[in-house]
């Protein structure tokens, strides 16, 4: 029987973690919240999560900050990161990825195009490399 995929979601706002919690649970997901990115890395490494979630705009630690702590932690090496937010400058999104983001979604996004890329990128192995995709949805 396969495990079921743990998501953590790390944004500061109530309706977007309700809203990403929401469809991925419908989607069979097990999905963890945090409101700020101190509490997210703490979260992320106790449960261990398939795939993050994170904000750029966050109070304590911002998403950016999260990205660069997780990828430095080998235990986080083959996690998915994306970033979400409502920064949309092409600069943002290159220094997302260069902080080693897999993925750049802007706000307001599409929520079956998110499920759909979570599932593709969940289908397949992360390595160092596989950043090949960035786009609005």
């Amino acid at each position: 029987m396969e495990q079921t995929r743990r998501i953590l979601v790390m944004d500061d706002e109530h309706y977007i973690r309700r809203l990403l919690s929401y469809i991925f649970e419908r989607e069979g997901f097990e999905v963890y919240l945090a409101d700020d990115g101190s509490k997210g890395i703490s979260l992320a490494k106790q449960i261990k999560p398939d795939l993050i979630f994170t904000d750029v705009m966050m109070p304590v630690i911002n998403g950016f900050q999260v990205c660069k702590e997780l990828r430095s932690d080998p235990t986080f090496q083959n996690v998915f990161i994306i970033i979400l937010t409502g920064r949309g400058q092409i600069q943002d999104a290159k220094k997302g990825l260069e902080c080693g983001a897999d993925e750049y979604i802007i706000k307001p996004f599409d929520p079956v195009k998110v499920i759909r890329r979570v599932k593709q990128l969940l289908k397949s192995p992360r390595t160092q490399n596989s950043v090949s995709y960035m786009e609005k949805i």
